[in-house]
């Protein structure tokens, strides 16, 4: 019998990019403090894709303990300059800081991903995308940010690609799904090897 397919998230775009792909699951948010996980990694100088993985291992270990003989896949993504890891802005003049930091620079997408099941790894990987931000004047963050609005709050970067964005790039290497946070391709070749999907 194939097992039941559970996403340990809320979130819209890995939603989206699993019933793309025609894949059969239940979608439930894992029940823990991110903040909390992370804060005792980044005080040890954990790299931003350990932490990523970590997280990715940690949601999916929470919803596997509610969800038995499932499996469950629990996924997470960082943004790092360096060794440095961001979060979410907190408000517009927040997120303002945040694209004068990354302005002419090139920073990174951590995008991981766990399959668990009954409280077990199975698999986890990690992928990367390199993002470069054009140098923008603090005149063009302020016009930018007064457009988009509250919308640049629901991302680390203060951005999102699949809207206004794009204009703030010069250059993208990654692809679509890592930078979504879900590494799709990956993920669907193991779930073909563990019987879960039609190989």
């Amino acid at each position: 019998m194939t097992p039941k397919l559970i996403l340990a998230s809320s979130s819209p775009f890995r939603r989206m990019l699993m019933d793309n792909a025609g894949l059969s699951f239940e979608s439930h948010a894992a029940r823990i403090d991110e903040r909390a996980v992370e804060a005792p990694l980044e005080k040890a100088g954990a790299k931003p894709d350990a932490v990523a993985l970590v997280l990715a291992r940690a949601k999916a270990e929470e919803v596997s303990s509610r969800f038995p003989k499932s499996l469950v896949i629990g996924s997470d993504q960082t943004m790092s300059l360096g060794d440095n890891v961001f979060h979410k802005p907190t408000n517009l003049a927040d997120a303002a800081r945040h694209l004068q930091v990354l302005s002419g620079v090139t920073h990174r997408l951590n995008s991981a991903v766990a399959i668990v099941s009954d409280g077990v790894v199975l698999w986890e990987h990690l992928a990367h995308a390199e993002l470069t931000m054009r140098p923008l004047t603090m005149d063009f963050i302020s016009r930018h940010l007064a457009r988009v609005g509250e919308r640049a709050l629901s991302s680390v970067g203060a951005y999102q690609l699949e809207g206004e964005g794009i204009q703030l790039f010069e250059k993208i290497e990654g692809d679509y799904f890592t930078i979504l946070g879900l590494p799709m391709l990956p993920l669907l070749k193991k779930l073909r090897e563990l019987g879960a999907i039609d190989g």
